[in-house]
């Protein structure tokens, strides 16, 4: 039976139209695969080595049990973004003689083999390795390493019990910045308070034992819950939800862009792709702490407006590039409508600026850096707001796929195309390159002034910039709903 169901699996993964519409992204996600996988085993190898040269007087291993609680919450995280959870076509079987038990066993051994839980082997597995040749204790190694997988695979199945748990997800990123910022600030080494944990494991290796109760308790949880819901009647059953109206009266204020901007927000709260790209704004928002932190970035400058302009528009990045397809599931409808295609636009818009000015402000502890680096974040929120914003309608123009806003935005190419890559370039490369070139031929503030007065050009010719980019989308008006007619 097992090997049926495999059989199916396969058919239907290479036989589905998605296969056969997305084969460019699916040759671009095997090349990102091969590149995290050929990352992991140089790290693996080469992890011991680089410790013992910059660390001669602590033992490698101490040092990776450390750090091991940020790659362990990391982890979660990254899980919880991108994992899928673990799905099958089920329904069909349901009419069928096979035993349900065997169903819901399948699909939990199935996500066992999933690419997250492979990845991290390529770096533990290798670094195991060099540990033994060393002359590590060959069973303590043995029993770190065993550690190591059964703590990936509970990874793997709590991910699905906590799954569109956001406040879950809001603890973990708490622990992770947390754990970070008291060891940063000398108040408690976390790192190494865990990290004696994993050194007793290795001390230890009878241990594994209880990560092993661990894994089976996380499966049979799993196990459990899959197995109340595999029944026919719950799956073509439908759910009634109550509509959690949120109080939007503050948008009245904008006069006749109230009722797009109230759109806009209740998309974006009750839809998973756009509730999930909120998240965003945290990673965005701390975005800086990658390179300010890092001593290797201090003298270059020109990451201060890559962090800039990617910290103040998150938002304006994510949600802007997909303009109009995020109303691409009712776009013929609304273009029914009688009211004036630059109202529609000009709702974007003011969305867009408004996130743009609320980002700076959050991002201004950033001065602790440094003024120099406040001073570039202003620079880019005035050059986000004066000519990103119109350059990110202007791309919307040429948006021609369709958007399901079920589904999660992490690892979701859906609506992606060409547009959305080669936009990129003026957003966040040509700041960067007339940022450096006026910063090495003059000074640091004329550059930052530069971006700024670049920002308030954009702003004294808004009208004018709308004026031609509504005309350009009331052009395409009738290809895009055409367009959006189309399944991708």
């Amino acid at each position: 039976m097992i090997s049926h169901f495999l059989k199916l699996e396969w058919k239907q993964y290479f036989r589905s139209a998605n296969w056969q519409k997305s084969i460019f992204l699916n040759i671009l996600l095997i090349f990102f695969a091969l590149y995290f996988i050929v990352s992991f085993l140089i790290l693996g190898v080469g992890a011991y080595f680089f410790l013992e040269e910059q660390y001669p007087n602590q033992d490698p291993l101490v040092i990776v049990n450390s750090f091991l609680i940020y790659a362990i919450i990391g982890d979660l995280i990254f899980r919880y973004l991108m994992q899928k959870l673990p799905v099958m076509n089920i329904k069909p079987l349901l009419t069928l003689p096979i035993k349900k038990n065997k169903i819901v066993h399948f699909i939990l051994v199935k996500s066992s083999f999933s690419f997250f839980n492979i990845m991290s082997l390529f770096f533990y597995i290798p670094f195991a390795v060099v540990l033994i040749m060393q002359d590590y204790n060959v069973v303590g190694v043995l029993g770190w390493l065993f550690t190591m997988i059964l703590l990936i695979q509970s990874a793997n199945f709590l991910n699905f019990l906590i799954n569109k748990n956001n406040v879950v997800l809001g603890i973990l990123v708490a622990l992770l910045l947390g754990g970070y910022l008291v060891q940063y600030f000398d108040i408690f080494n976390l790192p190494a308070f865990i990290g004696y944990g994993f050194d007793f494991v290795y001390q230890n290796p009878i241990t594994v034992i209880l990560f092993a109760i661990i894994l089976v308790l996380l499966y049979v949880t799993n196990y459990k819950q899959l197995r109340n819901e595999v029944y026919l009647d719950a799956l073509i059953s439908e759910k009634t939800k109550e509509v959690n109206a949120s109080d939007l009266s503050f948008t009245e204020k904008l006069g006749d862009l109230a009722p797009f901007i109230k759109n806009d927000l209740r998309l974006m709260w009750r839809n998973k792709r756009t509730k999930s790209g909120i998240w965003m704004l945290a990673l965005g928002l701390g975005y800086g702490l990658i390179f300010y932190t890092n001593p290797m970035y201090a003298e270059m400058q020109v990451m201060y407006v890559l962090v800039g302009i990617f910290s103040t528009g998150t938002f304006l990045i994510n949600f802007g590039q997909f303009i109009p397809a995020w109303d691409s599931s009712y776009y013929k409808m609304l273009m029914s409508q009688n009211f004036k295609y630059e109202r529609y636009l000009k709702s974007k818009f003011t969305i867009m600026t408004i996130s743009v000015v609320a980002l700076f402000v959050l991002g201004i502890p950033y001065v602790y850096f440094g003024w120099k680096i406040l001073l570039v974040h202003f620079a880019a929120m005035i050059y986000n707001i004066g000519v990103n914003t119109h350059v990110i309608l202007y791309g919307g123009t040429f948006n021609r796929k369709k958007i399901n806003l079920d589904e999660k935005a992490a690892f979701n190419f859906q609506g992606t195309g060409a547009v959305q890559w080669l936009i990129g370039l003026p957003l966040m490369i040509l700041p960067m390159i007339i940022f450096g070139l006026i910063n090495w031929l003059v000074s640091f503030e004329i550059a930052a002034l530069t971006l700024a007065i670049l920002g308030f050009i954009g702003i004294a010719l808004h009208k004018k910039l709308m004026a031609g980019i509504t005309k350009k989308y009331i052009t395409n008006k009738y290809v895009m709903i055409h367009a959006f007619n189309q399944e991708n």
